[in-house]
């Protein structure tokens, strides 16, 4: 199915109204998560929007959550998302930092007791017509091992950072710490298709290409993959990112983190700290330097390593290229929607009574 941009962030937003949201931030949520779509991030996108209703049905979600400061600096905070969803809490949150950053130059903020906060490039970029360099982590529920660990201990556990330039687009980088991020898994499941070298391991360690091996006892890798190919480097990020948004903020960390509605489990189980955790950023480009001889700075940056020579068929692209061109054309021509994923929607659609029309 090909729907419509606006008709499915209309939909979206009645989905989290339905759910008690407020009409602000079930509008919010939604562009929060079509984005995900938009820019072909279709594992975190409408697909997990049934993930949401779950986590409200378990009462682990508060659709009208009080965010508040537990703690702050002219340039930090600490906040408490009362479980909202961090599709509202996360952006809260990088307001907050912009703002600091306005005053003091640089502002990050420390996030606990939020839930799963969607694609982090979206809070990263929150910080680009500041003129400021943005960045957002989260920590999530532990699929993954740490390299040579039989254990799931982290979660994928992305990185997103928002660079500015002047002429040409934002650089904008946003990754998991692991070989892929479990909604791949999920895609592949639905597809019937197994996984690529260097994804999953099962049960015992070894490596295979079983795309429901973490419902089977298995683990997501690091970044890497193995020892040899750099495992170590993904497992090292993981847990920077798991630091900063769970033992930092007071969230859980670790193999503690809460599951978001995915790998065939739901209840949290023991707690070390509240909730789920994220860390997000504001950097003030002229802080640093002036922001127009950066910006043209960047300019210079991004044409040269696009113009590097390449191997036979391919190009060198920038980091948020191939994101930004998709967005482009899906805004315009639709999203395309797994069958799966159009069932869980007229599900959802028909519980809430909500009219059911995306194209």
């Amino acid at each position: 199915m090909q729907a419509d941009y606006h008709l499915l962030k209309k939909y979206v937003a009645s989905v989290f109204t339905a759910m008690g949201c407020s009409e602000e931030d079930a509008l919010l949520a939604s562009d929060v998560l079509v984005s995900a779509d938009a820019r072909g991030i279709d594992s975190h996108g409408v697909a997990r929007l049934a993930g949401y209703v779950r986590l409200f049905d378990n009462g682990r979600l508060n659709t009208k959550p009080q965010i508040k400061v537990l703690h702050e600096t002219p340039s930090t905070a600490t906040l408490d998302g009362d479980r909202g969803l961090g599709l509202i809490v996360a952006p809260r949150a990088m307001e907050i930092a912009c703002e600091k950053a306005a005053i003091a130059g640089t502002g990050w903020v420390a996030v606990q007791n939020s839930n799963h906060f969607g694609i982090a490039g979206y809070h990263a970029m929150k910080a680009l017509p500041s003129q400021m360099i943005g960045w957002a982590m989260t920590h999530a529920a532990p699929l993954v091992t740490p390299t040579f660990s039989k254990e799931k201990l982290l979660g994928t556990n992305p990185i997103a950072v928002a660079i500015p330039a002047n002429e040409e687009p934002a650089f904008v980088a946003d990754f998991a710490s692991t070989a892929v991020a479990y909604g791949k898994l999920e895609i592949l499941q639905r597809k019937g298709l197994d996984t690529p070298d260097g994804w999953v391991q099962d049960l015992n360690g070894d490596p295979c290409n079983d795309a429901f091996a973490i419902k089977n006892g298995g683990a997501l890798l690091p970044l890497g993959g193995d020892r040899e190919h750099g495992s170590h480097k993904g497992y090292g990020l993981g847990a920077i990112v798991d630091i900063l948004s769970g033992v930092l903020s007071g969230a859980n960390f670790g193999p503690w983190v809460p599951p978001f509605a995915t790998a065939g489990f739901m209840q949290a189980g023991e707690t070390v700290g509240n909730g789920t955790g994220h860390f997000l950023g504001a950097m003030r480009v002229d802080a640093f330097r002036p922001a127009t001889d950066f910006t043209k700075d960047m300019d210079k940056w991004i044409r040269r390593f696009r113009s590097a020579k390449a191997v036979e068929g391919k190009q060198v692209l920038i980091p948020g290229d191939p994101e930004r061109e998709l967005e482009a054309i899906r805004r315009v021509e639709g999203i395309p929607l797994l069958n799966p994923v159009v069932e869980d929607l007229k599900s959802l659609a028909s519980r809430f009574n909500i009219d059911f029309k995306l194209d």
